[in-house]
């Protein structure tokens, strides 16, 4: 038990040395965008491209029903037929003078062989026409949907990581804190030595440093929850460390105004923009089901040999056209006609909400822009007051003209004003990210 112990002891510093020596890698805001937008990182982007493909698969067999169809068959048949099985009983219809002989009913075995080349193609379909317009459509609004995807994925992972930067911001402010703390009981002890001072001064200066201290182990902790979780948006290893180069800070943003945010958000959002292409492509497809009663022309045509074997193969062909008018298939042409009008009526409303909806976010995130920043500023001017408050405090505890209650409380309400500025930098650094994202700029303001 005593040497288990003992290997413990030497195994947890070991293993703690790892952890200090694991190289970190450097991450910036742009560095974690183009991993969580690169083909192998974040899930959604793997199954936006995998929807691209299909709707590319798509788009090749409606395509095919436009090409020439071609064919080749080879075929060899060993046969025995029965002629009275067909209805063909030449003995009783045809008497032939001729003792003891009668027409077989039995004919075989013989042998046949056939080979064969088969095309045709649909020579006027605008059925089929419409069908691969529509699909082209579809292509072409999978390829928004993957662009609309890198802007989604793109906005998680700047929020994520700003999230990540604002759990460092808490370390480092806890951290000074507790030197602050630890600053304060240094002078309540020298206060004492000096008979200026008293006991409770000094217990009171403990606490303060007890509760900083423990509010220090709690950001750790978040600021460790917050890097997993932008690992993990990022779709990187959980085990990778990351040392974040970015901090929270205040650039201001170009002003815009909401006319001007509106119209670039219709014109940059992807997602908007494969809205539209679906709608267009609801219509091309309610259009094919209409045109589905109009008459379609084909061309066929076959040419091969056949015969009884090989040297005695004879060429045959047969060529010619089809012309096909549906007439009547029981109603299932116009429920399939109203089926696809619904859909398209349907596309035309999730069009409008989602141009609703931008213009509501346009609007949230302007609104929250201009709050955050006036949030930023007042946050400024509280942190310097609170900071030039505790000096005063100190200077006037060290002269003996007030007390350590005095000094507790002015360091109290700079810890509040710390906080107050990292909450509002955060604040104001999420509200241009959701101002991006309403536009549809996402990436272009990260890179």
């Amino acid at each position: 038990m005593k040497l288990a112990c003992w290997l413990l002891a030497l195994a947890i510093p070991a293993m703690a040395a790892d952890d200090v020596a694991r190289p970190r890698l450097p991450l910036s805001l742009k560095r974690a965008v183009e991993m969580a937008i690169a083909p192998q990182g974040n899930t959604n982007i793997q199954l936006a491209a995998e929807a691209l493909k299909q709707a590319h698969s798509r788009s090749v067999e409606s395509r095919a029903a436009l090409l020439p169809d071609l064919e080749s068959a080879f075929a060899a048949e060993n046969r025995n037929v029965n002629l009275a099985a067909q209805g063909l009983q030449f003995n009783k219809l045809i008497t032939i003078p001729i003792p003891g002989f009668n027409i077989p009913t039995i004919v075989g075995p013989f042998t046949t062989i056939d080979a064969r080349v088969t095309a045709s193609e649909n020579v006027f379909d605008f059925s089929s026409i419409r069908r691969f317009q529509a699909s082209k459509t579809g292509v072409s609004a999978a390829k928004s949907d993957v662009a609309g995807t890198e802007e989604q994925v793109a906005a998680q992972v700047a929020r994520a990581y700003v999230a990540a930067v604002k759990g460092d911001a808490d370390v480092e402010t806890a951290e000074a804190n507790v030197t602050l703390s630890d600053a304060l009981l240094t002078q309540a002890r020298n206060e004492k030595n000096a008979g200026t001072g008293t006991g409770i001064e000094i217990t009171r200066a403990q606490v303060q440093l007890a509760n900083d201290r423990q509010r220090l182990v709690e950001a750790a902790n978040a600021r460790r929850a917050a890097h997993l979780r932008l690992l993990r948006v990022m779709g990187a290893s959980l085990d990778t460390e990351i040392e974040l180069t970015d901090r929270l800070r205040y650039v201001p943003v170009d002003a815009v105004t909401l006319e001007e945010a509106k119209l670039l958000a219709l014109k940059e959002r992807p997602d908007y923009r494969a809205q539209q292409q679906r709608e267009s492509a609801a219509r091309f497809s309610a259009s094919a089901t209409k045109m589905e009663r109009l008459p379609s022309l084909a061309a066929f045509g076959d040419y091969g040999d056949s015969g009884t074997g090989l040297r005695n193969a004879f060429p045959t062909r047969t060529y010619g056209i089809e012309v096909k008018l549906p007439i009547f298939d029981g109603g299932r042409r116009d429920a399939r006609r109203a089926e696809s009008d619904s859909q398209y009526r349907s596309e035309q409303a999730r069009t409008r909400d989602l141009k609703e909806q931008i213009e509501l976010d346009v609007r949230l995130a302007l609104d929250s822009l201009h709050s955050a920043e006036d949030e930023v500023k007042v946050a400024k001017e509280g942190l310097s007051l609170a900071d030039n408050e505790l000096a005063q405090a100190r200077r006037r505890y060290s002269a003996g003209v007030a007390t350590g209650v005095e000094v507790t409380d002015a360091q109290t309400r700079l810890e509040r004003a710390r906080d107050n500025q990292t909450g509002a930098l955060y604040n104001y650094n999420v509200a241009k990210i959701d101002l991006a994202q309403a536009m549809g700029r996402v990436r272009s303001t990260v890179e």
